[in-house]
């Protein structure tokens, strides 16, 4: 007879998401929204001697809505508030963000799984809030996706990235 494995609830505080600011990836902490959508893109058809229509994903427009509390001293929060305030558009506008997943490896592990892809960022909203000032938007993507491994050496406050060799 097969072994039972325990299966646990996935906590979304494992996922945990990196912004390149200099030659670091700093933690994005502070965020009260960072969820993802794939928005895939289907082609889809019928053929004549057939009754359905048939869909197949042929790619995606991932976007991360986000939303955040400024806090002072806060490298992400400093480069988002910028690109907001001084609507700052094209090139200048895309960050870097690295999600590291947590949820396979030891508490303290010094490296884990992840993904690095350059966003653009949209803001939308600044101020929403009456008890901090909230800035939110959505980060689009402008590159693939490239996966890796981060490596952290303070506990996950900062990491770096290598690419997976293909």
């Amino acid at each position: 007879m097969a072994e039972t494995v325990a299966q646990k609830l996935v906590g979304r505080h494992k996922c945990l998401a990196f912004m390149g600011i200099g030659d670091a990836f700093l933690r994005m902490t502070g965020f009260t929204s960072l969820g993802t959508s794939k928005n895939p893109k289907e082609y889809s058809r019928q053929y004549v001697d057939e009754q359905s229509e048939r869909s197949d994903v042929v790619g995606y427009a991932e976007s991360i809505g986000y939303a955040f509390d400024r806090h002072t001293n806060n490298g992400v929060h400093a480069k988002l508030a910028e690109i907001s305030d001084d609507e700052i558009v094209g090139t200048d506008a895309q960050v870097k963000i690295l999600t590291v997943d947590l949820s396979e490896v030891d508490a303290t592990a010094t490296t884990a799984p992840a993904r690095l892809r350059t966003y653009s960022t949209i803001p939308d909203a600044e101020g929403d809030s009456t008890d901090a000032l909230t800035y939110s938007g959505n980060f689009k993507a402008a590159s693939e996706k490239t996966k890796g491994t981060a490596t952290t050496t303070d506990g996950w406050k900062t990491c770096s990235f290598e690419k997976t060799v293909e």
